[in-house]
């Protein structure tokens, strides 16, 4: 006996039936929790990355991160108001992608699925390597295993994701809370030294490497418009909220930008009063714990809440990746694999497609944070200024009440998008920008090469054209001898085809189809009435959404009424012109195949349409 489906279960937990989907939503604390920790994680390294720019220019430049920070927590403001709008107008969930594909046209909407796409992978890739630095900074003697850490750390969250919205939503709400807490106590702490007299020690002497100039400022503002990642999370996840779904996004996305933007100026003041200057091996958020609180045990809570977090930062991906995947594959730009549910009612393809894509990515950069942050923040802003150009094309084509303000706000939210995507690409470009600018368009052929594909094989299968046919039906001999089951996905060429071979070969033959939640009945049952008229047509339910369990036991089922003879299974299946063409197609066939031949005394044969 197989033990997977055992280790399976305890793994995931118990297969959900598609009915349970309702009940799989999220309250608004649980939502913060899982679609916002990308960004509110993001206070934990965006000080950083800008006092890492600032510190090449001797300490003086240093005091330059707070208005630095500031213009970044103004431009926070124009994309949540902007983003507010975009729910509002899209009340099911309007993502990028779809706001571009509708109102700017198909290429401007695969190009913000593309930068979407990889904008979301870099996010697991850099907050794992930002939550294992954090741990790192704590436990130095941890830093040689820091690639292994990184990728348990992967493995741990595609499993609590595989479990469920709503189980990882419940997981995750602690740590998340936790962390913002801290952070806010941290900063009182600050404030309340600084209030009461604390003298922090003066910047040490720090070698001039670079002048300060326009060009080095947009720089440093460039890294640290890395804490606006993630914003967008909670307008592509509005179908996660519970009813009213999307007052209850809108209301969740400005407690976001509240917060956010505390935390964010919280701690660049308290960097730059209490003179904190960046060293290897410690992030800003430690160096501050240790100047503030010392080496007592808040101060590690304060690492291992930072580290949880950030990790969690990375479940905002694993939230909104599957589900982007499921709108491209919907619409035949990824494979349709993307598009089914799991036995947990998440997208478990796209989940494990994130977390592979995470894995190479660790491993290719060693983990290393400083490496990957200049590719960060180019398919964000990319989208941004996408979704938001869209939105304003939206208020002018709807002309709905008060559709002037909402255009000038996204527009004013598209200009300031435009201009800080313009700023990131031209001072990260040399620094490893470039590969997503090449990355973003290679996507997107992709995209266009997969649809040509699906679009081909629908034409070639296509049963239009086809003359209605008339069969009478055939009075049932008084002994069957070779009844035959025939499986129907679709009704296309290759089905029709299998059909014919059956009535060659069999004096009783029934069509079986496996709804699984998606079939037109009444479409399918009128194209049958058409092309079959003389088979009978079966369809099964199959509430938790797998193909083969319903098939096995109607065959099982089937056969006990013809104890002493042979039935034929007959699987239609299409054959592709190249072999790499079927990694776009499921792979049921095979999986029936095995299931259906574990019992010796059945035929089951596959009748090839070649396209």
């Amino acid at each position: 006996m197989s033990f997977y489906p055992q280790v399976k279960e305890f793994l995931l937990g118990k297969t959900l039936p598609t009915s349970a989907h309702s009940e799989e939503r999220l309250s608004n604390a649980a939502a913060l929790a899982v679609l916002s920790s990308d960004a509110l994680s993001s206070v934990a390294y965006a000080t950083e990355e800008i006092l890492l720019v600032l510190v090449t220019a001797g300490s003086g430049a240093l005091g330059f991160s707070l208005p630095i920070a500031v213009a970044i927590i103004i431009l926070l403001g124009i994309v949540v108001i902007s983003y507010r709008q975009t729910i509002r107008a899209y009340p099911k969930g309007g993502g990028s992608y779809i706001v571009a594909k509708d109102n700017l046209g198909l290429y401007p909407g695969l190009v913000a699925g593309g930068s979407l796409m990889i904008d979301y992978i870099l996010t697991v890739t850099v907050s794992i390597s930002a939550g294992t630095a954090a741990l790192t900074s704590a436990f130095p003697f941890l830093q040689t295993h820091t690639v292994g850490l990184c990728l348990i750390f992967i493995v741990l969250l595609t499993l609590a994701n595989m479990r469920g919205v709503k189980e990882s939503g419940n997981l995750f709400m602690i740590p998340t809370y936790a962390f913002i807490v801290s952070i806010f106590v941290m900063i009182a702490i600050g404030l309340f030294k600084q209030a009461t007299g604390f003298t922090p020690p003066s910047y040490p002497e720090i070698p001039v490497k670079e002048g300060l100039g326009l060009f080095f400022i947009l720089r440093a503002f460039s890294a640290g418009c890395t804490a606006l990642t993630g914003v967008e999370a909670i307008s592509d996840g509005v179908l996660a909220f519970k009813q009213p779904e999307w007052k209850n996004a809108r209301l969740t996305l400005l407690y976001l930008g509240g917060i956010l933007g505390l935390m964010f100026v919280g701690i660049t003041y308290l960097a730059t009063s209490y003179h904190i200057v960046p060293e290897e091996g410690q992030t800003v958020v430690s160096l501050l714990g240790r100047t503030l609180i010392g080496n007592n045990p808040f101060y590690f809570f304060i690492q291992l809440v930072t580290l949880l977090v950030l990790l969690l930062a990375a479940n905002t991906s694993f939230a909104d990746f599957p589900r982007l995947c499921y709108f491209l594959a919907r619409d035949g730009f990824l494979p349709r694999q993307l598009a089914l549910l799991g036995d947990r009612l998440v997208y478990s393809n796209g989940i494990i497609l994130l977390s592979v894509s995470a894995a190479i990515l660790v491993i290719i950069f060693r983990g290393e944070v400083n490496a990957i942050i200049p590719l960060y923040a180019v398919g964000v802003f990319t989208s941004f200024t996408l979704s938001q150009a869209g939105m304003v094309r939206h208020w002018f084509r709807e002309k709905t009440t008060g559709w002037r303000a909402s255009a000038i706000m996204n527009g004013v939210g598209a200009i300031a998008t435009l201009i800080v995507l313009a700023v990131i690409v031209s001072t990260k470009f040399l620094l490893g920008a470039w590969l997503v600018v090449i990355a973003i368009p290679l996507v997107v052929i992709l995209f266009i090469t997969i649809h040509r594909h699906y679009n081909y094989v629908a034409t070639r299968l296509s049963i239009q054209g086809l003359s209605p046919r008339s069969y009478i039906p055939q009075p049932k001999p008084a002994v069957i001898t070779h009844p035959a089951i025939v499986l129907v996905g679709q009704l296309n060429r290759g089905t029709v085809d299998a059909l014919d071979y059956a009535r060659t070969i069999a004096d009783e033959i029934v069509g079986v189809h496996v709804d699984v939640g998606t079939t037109d009945r009444e479409k399918l049952h009128d194209k049958w009435q058409q092309m079959e008229s003389d088979i009978p047509l079966v369809i099964l339910d199959s509430p938790y959404r797998s193909l083969i369990s319903p098939v096995v036991e109607y065959v099982s089922q089937f056969e006990e009424r013809y104890p002493d003879i042979f039935t034929t299974v007959i699987i239609p299946v299409f054959v592709t012109r190249n072999w790499w063409e079927s990694i776009l197609h499921n792979q049921t066939t095979l999986f029936l195949k095995t299931a259906l031949r574990a019992k010796k005394s059945r035929v089951v044969t596959t009748v090839r349409y070649y396209l």
